[in-house]
Formats: structure tokens, sequence, C-alpha cells
């Protein structure tokens, strides 16, 4: 009976860990639409550093892009943004 209890403990924990979202983190959420109606995230890179920020990285996370840069004031930010309208979006405190 014990090597059926332990699969099953384990059967549990990796339905549980393939249940997670991979690699949404909450902070925002954007009713973007489908992906074809989005800008390219090189238009708002050019946006950005045109304001003087030093990209990191942009990537795609609750439908938001997420940028991680240097802003103009030379401080480390992770900042949001609709993929429409390239309009910053709020988030949620931590």
């Amino acid at each position: 009976m014990k090597p059926a209890f332990n699969l099953s403990i384990a059967a549990l924990a990796i339905g549980v860990f393939f249940s997670a979202p991979a690699s949404a983190t909450g902070l925002a959420t954007c009713d973007s639409g489908p992906k074809e109606g989005w800008q390219p995230q090189a238009k708002l890179e050019q946006q950005l550093t045109a304001k003087n920020w030093k990209i990191r990285r942009i990537k795609v996370d609750g439908g938001c892009y997420e940028v991680y840069a240097m802003n103009e004031k030379g401080e480390r930010v992770e900042a949001y943004f609709h993929p429409v309208t390239l309009d910053p979006v709020p988030t949620k405190p931590r």
C-alpha cells in the first residue's frame, strides 16, 4: 500500500506544479485582444529610448508588455504597457 500512496502524492505534486501560471506575475493585466492588433515591441522600445530609458528586456506578461529598464533618472524599473496603445498600465502593489 505504501508505494501507491507515494505515487499519489507525486502525481498530486506534479499536477499542482503544472497548473500554476508559468510567467504571469499578476502585477498588471491588459485586455489586449488578439496579438494581430498589437503594436511591435520595437516601437515601444523606440518610444522609451527617446525618453532616455535604457531597455534591458521586454516580454509579455498578463497580456501586457513588461519592460525591465533604467529610467531617465538612472533608476531600475519594471513597468507595464498596453500592447495596443503603448500607454503605461498601473500595477498592483506587491
